[in-house]
């Protein structure tokens, strides 16, 4: 069975962005903007890149990141890898043919059925809706998350408001940064 991981900046009230900032909020791109750059906080998303065995996108995320990502060399582990697009509307023909194989799944059956199948660890990058869903099905296995020392207030957040049962996480790795960062990983526990 694959391990489905969740991957976040956040910040401490749990807005999530992507790191050249989103529209439609006051405080976007604060990724950048409002805390200073240190390398090391950032070590664990070259480490994602290199233990991925698939990346798992919403359509919105695979549109935003399709054009850009194939040609950055920042993310040249991901090139080739094979990604999934959870998507009802996305068709065949929208899909870029620079970016390794590409699978769209109609629904969250299809990626309960991705994570049965042998193989290394799917990634989730971005995709606050997709991220809502996996997470209200419970599907995700395990949370890498940068934290950043800020209080938005306004902006879209990786957790579910769905009224559901306690979820219990283990906290499995964590470091603070100079900067305020913090990196927290995170392995759901299950049947507990």
């Amino acid at each position: 069975m694959r391990t489905l991981i969740s991957t976040a900046f956040i910040s401490l009230d749990g807005v999530m962005e992507a790191p050249g900032g989103e529209s439609g909020y006051r405080n976007a791109g604060w990724t950048f903007k409002d805390i200073d750059f240190v390398p090391e906080a950032f070590e664990i998303k070259g480490r994602e890149q290199k233990e991925a065995a698939a990346m798992l996108l919403g359509r919105a995320s695979y549109e935003a990141f399709s054009p850009v990502w194939p040609a950055m060399e920042e993310f040249g582990d991901y090139k080739d890898l094979p990604k999934y697009v959870v998507s009802t509307t996305l068709t065949e023909d929208a899909l870029v043919s620079d970016w390794g194989p590409t699978t769209i799944l109609r629904s969250l059956d299809e990626v309960a059925a991705l994570k049965e199948t042998e193989g290394g660890p799917v990634i989730v990058h971005g995709s606050i809706a997709l991220n809502h869903a996996l997470s209200d099905a419970g599907l995700i296995d395990r949370y890498h998350l940068l934290v950043f020392p800020l209080l938005l207030g306004a902006g879209k957040r990786l957790f579910s408001t769905a009224d559901q049962d306690t979820r219990k996480l283990r906290l499995v790795e964590q470091e603070a940064y100079a900067n305020g960062v913090q990196k927290q990983v995170f392995d759901v526990v299950r049947g507990a």
